[in-house]
């Protein structure tokens, strides 16, 4: 409960004065709510006995996802990118942010790829917990296919908890008046389903979001530079699973991909200021020393132009 009270306390709260923060909530009529930063399994992890997270719920962090808010009309309408084993807390803490009628109720979950920490959390949405009723799930035609092959997800589509809305690499789909959402394919492990981040569009400003890639350099053979990505929107909230490469003593860090915080520090810092700003890094392992408020790590980021994603974080778009 501790926990839930300190993110919800973020989420009414800015890094300003609190006259200011309500002016721009009020000014926010479309935005981006952080509602988890960790890799899929959060923080603490499982087996970890020996995290200071487990006694301190101001060091727990809920598995990376993000919300879409239009808060134009009546009511507001919500989407969720990726949902995680900590959807329950989440969506709480999206119901703070943007009430409605019905906790559970969402207008779309956008699903980047068939790793427990990116859908694990629809099974929430069936008889046995929310109970929900034709919520949509935006997925790619192989991630689609997972689901309706196997249980208990098939399960979900047969009881119309929800129904798979299939997207095109590359396709825009359009969710409400100036606001759109672009898949794009990636290079990382596909198991069981394609893998892809998105473009978010929003009236006035866009954003990508990017939790899992292998590595810039194998996608640069095959697509846009992230640099150029980078570019073309406002903001970027891209893979930093690991902030370098020893933090799995034992473990062949070949066979978990993803490129590590230093190296895309170090491969972004011919950027001007103003892009590196963009970049907010998030999906942090449970070993990922930025998820340790003031460590050398997080401020050797900051003094280095890139942010470093909250829970609580509210862009306007």
């Amino acid at each position: 409960m501790k926990r839930l009270l300190a993110l919800s306390a973020l989420f009414l709260a800015a890094a300003c004065a609190p006259e200011e923060a309500s002016r721009q909530a009020r000014q926010c009529d479309v935005s981006l709510l952080v509602l988890g930063v960790a890799q899929d399994a959060g923080k603490p992890q499982i087996g970890n006995p020996d995290d200071p997270a487990w006694t301190d719920p101001s060091l727990q962090r809920y598995a990376t996802s993000l919300a879409l808010i239009d808060r134009r009309g009546e009511k507001p309408k919500r989407w969720l990118f990726d949902a995680t084993p900590d959807i329950k807390f989440q969506l709480h803490a999206l119901n703070e942010a943007a009430p409605t009628e019905r906790p559970t109720h969402l207008n779309g979950v956008f699903l980047t790829h068939a790793h427990i920490g990116h859908y694990a959390g629809l099974m929430m949405f069936g008889h046995e917990a929310a109970g929900a009723q034709n919520i949509q799930v935006f997925a790619m035609p192989r991630m689609a296919d997972f689901l309706a092959q196997n249980g208990p997800w098939s399960q979900l589509l047969a009881y119309h908890n929800i129904f798979a809305a299939i997207m095109e690499d590359g396709e825009a789909e359009t969710l409400a008046q100036g606001i759109s959402v672009t898949p794009f394919l990636v290079p990382h492990r596909q198991e069981f389903s394609e893998v892809i981040g998105f473009r978010i569009e929003g009236p006035e400003k866009s954003a990508i979001y990017l939790p899992d890639i292998d590595s810039w350099e194998e996608w640069d053979e095959k697509g846009p530079r992230i640099e150029d990505m980078i570019a073309d929107v406002d903001f970027a909230f891209l893979d930093a699973t690991f902030y370098s490469g020893d933090e799995l003593p034992g473990r062949d860090m070949s066979q978990i991909p993803h490129p590590t915080v230093s190296h895309s520090m170090a491969r972004f810092e011919p950027l001007p200021l103003e892009e590196k700003e963009k970049v907010h890094f998030i999906h942090l392992n449970h070993t990922n020393p930025l998820l340790t408020p003031g460590s050398p790590a997080r401020k050797k980021v900051r003094q280095a132009g890139f942010n470093v994603a909250e829970e609580g974080d509210e862009m306007c778009l």
